[in-house]
């Protein structure tokens, strides 16, 4: 048997969550204590003192005493004159009155020709008896002598005391809340490559998480410090005899020097390739606020000048995001570099929601398998049987620097089938 029906009706938040699990076990708490205490004390005093009235009027009407206007006196009764057509047609009470249910079920047992009650307000009870060969007769008594006083003032009480008690719990508990809502605001932040002033606090095990939160954050930062410094400096000693090379190659017949140029720029590419991976998740540049879809006009038109042949198509919805524009550009001109490479043409689309921004990259050319979409986006793979190779060569790191810069801004790179062009789509998504 499973209860996945239920999750719906879940609270998702953690302060919703802890709520309930506060404020559902007081509630059943004050309902079981109220229905047994109502049932087992108001319900049996009022059956017991119902049956004490039921017994005085039936000596009130015994025939030895019933012309006795003095019985009647001693016993706190009054009897009014009465008619067939005052008496209601039925027993009444308020619809709350609980106890009123017990009071008339007792009087019709025990009141010999008993025919109606009528129990008009919270102090008085009027009981028309009908006996046989005399008229009928209406009583009159106090509701205080036949009921216990006042029950609905238990749960008043439970419900206030329920309501103060339940609300100096919710303070207590959003404090003991409060540190692991803030380390998981700390550990959002960091997933969307932000840093925000984080300090362990709270319980012991809270603390526990939040010093290992801050570990975990300052070894991956290490790692990419350390990635970022290692290519930089092979980077650096490649480049000094590269220039020497092709200061060499320079002085080369052309027909001897153009080979090796090429390599040597294929050399260049490479470590250029290197480079923009190492800065793919350490660009240490600060959020700012980014016009959309101006912003991706913008680089579009710049690569349509350098004679990329890239044009945005659609745009849907406008505002402002937070991005790192540099980190951003470098992913989407690694995007259209290579629809370049592998197609002939590429199409830009934007849509911008409240929820997400949606950046695609469509191109015509043979696209990628969906098996191999996965590995696709890690660094140095390369599916070179699936992909047009006559335009150059690469690395493997265009999709994977994408897909770093994406996850570093709290989203995602999304590939799939282009259904307009044919080719490979790459969809940056990112959440608002």
């Amino acid at each position: 048997m499973t209860f996945d029906w239920l999750k719906r009706y879940m609270p998702r938040g953690l302060y919703g969550r802890a709520a309930l699990i506060l404020v559902l076990p007081v509630v059943t708490l004050q309902l079981v204590v109220s229905v047994v205490f109502i049932q087992r004390h108001f319900e049996g005093v009022t059956e017991q003192m119902s049956r004490e009235i039921s017994r005085q009027i039936n000596t009130a009407l015994d025939p030895r005493w019933v012309d006795d206007p003095a019985v009647a006196q001693s016993l706190s009764l009054d009897f009014l004159p009465t008619s067939l057509g005052d008496m209601p047609t039925e027993d009444l009470r308020r619809w709350y009155d609980f106890s009123g249910i017990v009071l008339i079920r007792t009087l019709r047992s025990h009141i010999a020709g008993f025919e109606r009650a009528h129990l008009v307000d919270d102090w008085t009870v009027y009981v028309w008896v009908a006996r046989d060969g005399e008229p009928l007769k209406k009583i009159e008594f106090a509701r205080e002598r036949a009921s216990a006083a006042n029950p609905h003032q238990l749960l008043v009480n439970m419900v206030v005391f329920g309501a103060l008690m339940t609300l100096i719990a919710y303070l207590y508990l959003r404090n003991q809340l409060r540190p692991i809502t803030r380390l998981a605001g700390a550990a959002e932040a960091f997933g969307r490559g932000r840093n925000v002033p984080y300090s362990p606090s709270g319980a012991v095990e809270v603390r526990s998480a939040g010093h290992a939160f801050l570990d975990m954050r300052a070894r991956i930062e290490r790692q990419i410090e350390q990635r970022t410094m290692m290519l930089s400096g092979i980077s650096h000693d490649l480049r000094t005899p590269l220039t020497r090379l092709r200061l060499a190659v320079s002085m080369l017949s052309d027909e001897d020097r153009e080979p090796l140029e090429r390599d040597i720029d294929d050399m260049q590419k490479l470590i250029d390739a290197f480079l923009d991976f190492a800065r793919g998740n350490a660009d240490s540049a600060q959020p700012v606020v980014t016009a959309f879809p101006d912003f991706v006009q913008g680089v579009v038109d710049d690569c349509a000048r350098a004679g990329t042949p890239v044009e945005l198509v659609e745009t849907v919805g406008e505002g402002d995001v937070m991005l790192r524009t540099m980190a951003m550009r470098r992913a989407i001109e690694n995007l259209i570099g290579n629809a370049e490479r592998y197609g002939s043409c590429c199409e830009v689309s934007v849509a911008l929601t409240e929820k997400s921004l949606r950046i695609r990259i469509e191109d015509d050319g043979p696209g990628i398998a969906a098996d191999q979409r996965d590995a696709a986006v890690r660094p140095f793979v390369r599916l070179d049987p699936a992909r047009n190779q006559d335009k150059g060569s690469g690395v493997g790191l265009g999709l994977a620097i994408a897909a770093d810069i994406a996850r570093a801004h709290g989203g995602v790179l999304r590939l799939g089938e282009s259904d307009k062009m044919g080719g490979l789509r790459a969809d940056i998504v990112i959440a608002r």
